[in-house]
């Protein structure tokens, strides 16, 4: 099933695997628990200094 969602985390915690993408651009992909832990996705969606929760 294909999910697409603006509030990121919350597609990752149900999701097993997720491409996190930009502008029709993948900027990185992988298991979903682990992408709720990547630097990648704190910039792109919820800015630099976003904290975790």
């Amino acid at each position: 099933m294909l999910l697409i969602e603006q509030k990121a985390r919350q597609a990752l915690k149900i999701a097993g695997r997720a491409y996190l993408m930009e502008t029709g651009r993948i900027l990185t992909s992988g298991l979903a628990r682990n992408l709720l832990e990547d630097d990648v996705l704190s910039k792109a969606f919820l800015g630099a200094g976003a904290t975790k929760g």
